[in-house]
């Protein structure tokens, strides 16, 4: 597999710039067609009766399936691949976060290596068929993890959008959040998307989410707070979170990931909380991947799985879309950088139909990121992936690495995958 990301200009197979044509594709309903592209846009898609010839400015897709660019709405960039430097023997969250402590105590994490490894993150991304991420990212008094992935922002741009969350260190509130409140004013001041942070974690839940609705509103951006992110039915921050925004008005996106315990509650409980929840227009991102990791190692039989009650925010009207969350780090060892891996999951263990699945880690994931539509429609923006899969369940199921990445009409990725098995090895 071979990368290929050039500044300024994307080329393939001798076609450089704005592609006009991409002939031969396949629908996820099973449609073979001609996709053209206008500036940025899908401008009209034509149904074929037999394949295509090539136009002079076209790009034969092979009858490849061609999907909805897929977004990645919670990742920690500033973590990323830092699983051989910095191990996690405990396995649960208590240890990552002493793990990753201990690592930047000892000045194992660089400025230089967290633009590094940001980058790279961000191309596996893209290889991936990722156009946008949002990323959150410690914001700490003499930290430059900030200022590291601002930078990574700036070579990687053209090829994905990305969005910032300061994520605030506990505790937040009292004098001794003294200095994590003033890291905070300061990256708001240097620039960031959104507010972050995790009241769960912190001695005041309640005042550490009006704090953080507070100083969003002074900003004028969004939140987006790690909620909940534990098995203890006895938290439930999140029901806070939805009164507070209701309570207030507050009109910038708000954004709610993990919310783990609220898996936990009854039938009744969960149906109470997800009606607020959606009054107050909270999207909600269950992270599978990493929180199958960590939660459920103290109970030995019949162990949680540590999702959000997806079924009952979707019930509710909520938006539900899913992320990857960490990426081989001490929060989780493994992972590809690879949504179709999340969409696995929610099939597997969220018991949700690959279509559902797809559509949270593409169309929604987008829609809670407050993006732009790219959902393969006529004037819609073209961001899209063809996958040499035969079927969207085929394609999460096998994740072939066979793929074009399209973003804005424009080819920024393509990989192809192959195998030999020699007669001898039968």
């Amino acid at each position: 597999m071979k990368f290929l990301f050039v500044r300024g200009e994307m080329k393939w197979n001798g076609v450089i710039g704005m592609l006009k044509v991409l002939h031969n594709a396949r629908l996820e309903d099973g449609r073979l067609v001609n996709l053209h592209i206008k500036d940025d846009r899908i401008d009209a898609i034509t149904e074929l009766q037999k394949p295509s010839p090539i136009s002079e400015n076209g790009v034969d897709l092979n009858e490849w399936l061609v999907m909805p660019s897929m977004a990645e709405p919670h990742a920690h960039l500033d973590k990323a691949l830092t699983a051989e430097n910095v191990p996690n023997p405990a396995g649960d969250l208590s240890g990552a976060i002493e793990a990753w402590i201990s690592a930047t105590a000892r000045g194992e994490i660089t400025y230089e290596d967290t633009i590094y490894r940001a980058v790279e993150a961000m191309r596996l991304l893209v290889s991936r068929g990722v156009t946008a991420v949002r990323t959150h990212v410690n914001v700490a008094l003499g930290s430059r993890a900030l200022e590291a992935v601002r930078e990574a922002r700036k070579l990687v741009e053209g090829l994905i959008d990305v969005q910032i969350v300061a994520l605030t260190i506990n505790p937040m509130t009292g004098s001794e959040g003294t200095d994590n409140r003033k890291a905070l004013e300061l990256a708001i001041e240097t620039g960031v998307d959104l507010v972050g942070g995790c009241p769960h974690l912190d001695p005041n839940p309640s005042v550490l989410i009006k704090d953080a609705l507070d100083v969003a509103e002074d900003a004028g951006i969004g939140i987006d707070l790690h909620v909940d992110e534990m098995l203890d039915k006895s938290v439930l921050t999140l029901h806070d979170l939805a009164k507070q925004v209701m309570d207030r008005s507050f009109e910038n996106s708000v954004t709610a990931s993990h919310c783990v315990t609220l898996g936990m509650q009854s039938l009744k409980k969960q149906k109470e909380v997800s009606a607020d929840v959606a009054k107050a227009n909270i999207a909600v991102l269950p992270l599978p991947q990493t929180n199958l990791f960590l939660q459920g190692r103290e109970i030995p039989t019949a162990t949680p799985r540590a999702l959000t009650a997806i079924k009952s925010l979707k019930d509710a009207g909520v938006l539900v879309a899913a992320g990857g969350d960490n990426v081989q780090d001490p929060f989780n060892l493994v992972g590809r950088s690879d949504p179709l891996e999340t969409a696995s999951l929610l099939v597997l263990a969220a018991h949700e139909m690959p279509e559902s699945a797809y559509e949270m880690v593409s169309v929604n994931a987008r829609k809670a990121m407050k993006l732009e539509k790219a959902d393969l429609s006529s004037g819609s923006l073209a961001d899209f992936i063809a996958i040499d899969a035969p079927s969207l369940r085929g394609a999460i199921a096998d994740a072939p690495m066979s793929r074009k990445v399209f973003k804005s009409g424009v080819l920024i990725s393509s990989s192809l995958q192959s195998t030999q098995i020699s007669p001898e090895g039968l």
